[in-house]
């Protein structure tokens, strides 16, 4: 006989497989067309990019025969709006000017439900984490807002990702960037280290979230913030919505409802959760997830 513990232990493979297939096959996919070079008239080379993200590759909730159809919430249109018109490239929820300094090859394999930078108040001379980073384009605008004197490492799972992620961080020259190997459950980092920690539409990914938000707490240095965009339930769901490996790893099965995300990050220690979205008929939606650590 299987016991409990084997079942749920199976299912988390099971979802971890899923969402590491998923996401290794989008960094792959740009990797190789990262890799595709041309040679102009003028003798210099040049990288040919994808210039349009698959339907359905977003976290955002979208019928995959109509990408126009992604519902993201209130939250991530108005920080798509921030600095200027929403970018064709990637999630379209960076602002042109943000997307112009940034290589199409982290716009397209980025797979957010938000931009979570864009309200996190960064400042000169932070340290910052993004979990699940991916392609890297949140490190990237967060390393621009901590400047030289700040730090900005990226966490993430798939070692696909990571490679894309340092690919893209050597073509921009970011100095204050890393990438890291690991997984959200347990950060490989020291406590107390980080002023922020930020994440995209990843956590909803994990099977324990709480660990997760336990994690987070330890490695914040008090007095830190915690600024995510996740997806989130605001209606009842029904088992069979949340189990299936695959709309686990497209961001929706694994969504909790919003007022146990809050709790969660509540247990975890964290104080002043609070979560900015928009309802909608579908019942899922895009948040702003903030709290902070007391000091």
């Amino acid at each position: 006989m299987t016991s409990g513990n084997e079942n749920g232990s199976q299912r988390f493979q099971d979802i971890q497989d899923a969402v590491s297939e998923r996401y290794s096959g989008i960094a792959e996919r740009v990797l190789a067309e990262a890799a595709t070079v041309d040679r102009q008239d003028t003798g210099e080379l040049t990288l040919d990019f994808i210039q349009n993200v698959d339907p359905g590759q977003s976290c955002c909730v979208s019928d995959q025969s109509d990408p126009s159809s992604a519902n993201c919430g209130s939250s991530a249109s108005e920080l798509s709006d921030v600095g200027g018109e929403r970018t064709s490239k990637g999630s379209m929820l960076y602002s042109e000017e943000q997307a112009a300094e940034l290589p199409d090859s982290a716009l397209d394999a980025s797979l957010g439900c938000g931009n979570p930078v864009a309200l996190a108040e960064l400042n000169s001379g932070e340290t910052i984490l993004d979990l699940g980073s991916g392609g890297g384009i949140d490190c990237f605008l967060a390393a621009r807002q901590v400047g030289l004197d700040g730090e900005v490492w990226g966490l993430d799972m798939t070692p696909s990702m990571i490679r894309l992620a340092r690919w893209n961080a050597e073509k921009i020259e970011a100095k204050n960037v890393r990438f890291r190997l690991g997984e959200i459950e347990d950060i490989p980092f020291q406590s107390d280290h980080f002023d922020t920690v930020i994440s995209n539409c990843v956590i909803n990914l994990s099977t324990d979230k709480a660990r997760v938000f336990r994690e987070v707490f330890r490695v914040m240095k008090p007095g830190g913030k915690l600024r995510v965009s996740d997806m989130v339930w605001t209606r009842n769901i029904s088992q069979e919505e949340r189990g299936d490996a695959e709309a686990w790893a497209s961001c929706i099965a694994g969504a909790l409802p919003l007022t146990e995300y809050l709790e969660i990050i509540t247990r975890a220690g964290f104080v002043d959760a609070t979560a900015d979205y928009e309802d909608n008929d579908r019942g899922v939606t895009s948040a702003y997830v903030s709290a902070m650590k007391p000091r």
